[in-house]
């Protein structure tokens, strides 16, 4: 069946080849809800981590199942076990092209994305944290020594100098010495948020 024929369910979207439907405003992947037969969400899972481990297409990213861990008291016993947050959907972070929603759109066990008309919408940063969706941490490998310049590229000493003090790899973190008001003040900066002078 070619990429632009869509089911009749869906025939008020209409999306034309190698078009994007929604194009990311700040070209990056996001987060789309979409909705599974209930009890399926592990085996929709799987089968798009399948197709994003085999690179079958590179705009889909990453997929989740958010869960909670509860306490069950069984016997006057405590277990800790999981749950699926929301029975019966999937999370899926992916650029919006015609294709990433044609493969999303016909995975087996996939009933649709949530949103009018069954157009993708992309959940909030908020709502991402919100659902327990936790992004991976960007680990920034920087050549910087105690000793050296920075200067601060974010936050609230942006375009301030500042000397090394010390640095940990592990935290992502350094701690350096600002000079505010005539005096040096030590404050803890992450990587991403300085560069080498």
């Amino acid at each position: 069946m070619p990429d632009n024929i869509i089911n009749e369910e869906d025939k008020n979207f209409e999306i034309e080849e190698n078009e994007d439907i929604e194009p990311s405003r700040d070209d990056k992947p996001r987060w789309y809800v979409v909705h599974t037969y209930t009890g399926h969400e592990n085996k929709v899972k799987a089968k798009i981590q399948s197709m994003i481990e085999n690179e079958q297409n590179p705009n889909i990213v990453d997929v989740a199942v958010p869960i909670e861990e509860y306490i069950d008291n069984k016997n006057d016993k405590n277990k800790i076990k999981q749950r699926k947050l929301f029975p019966g959907y999937v999370m899926v972070k992916m650029y919006i092209t015609n294709r990433s929603w044609y493969i999303i759109r016909n995975t087996a066990g996939v009933t649709g994305f949530v949103g009018p008309d069954s157009k993708p919408i992309p959940l909030s940063p908020e709502e991402v944290k919100k659902f327990g969706i936790k992004e991976p941490k960007m680990v920034y490998d920087i050549d910087i020594e105690v000793g050296d310049n920075v200067k601060v590229k974010n936050g609230p000493f942006e375009d301030f100098q500042a000397e090394v003090l010390s640095v940990d790899a592990e935290k992502q973190s350094l701690k350096a010495l600002v000079d505010m008001f005539g005096r040096e003040t030590p404050v803890d900066l992450s990587f991403e948020d300085v560069e080498k002078i």
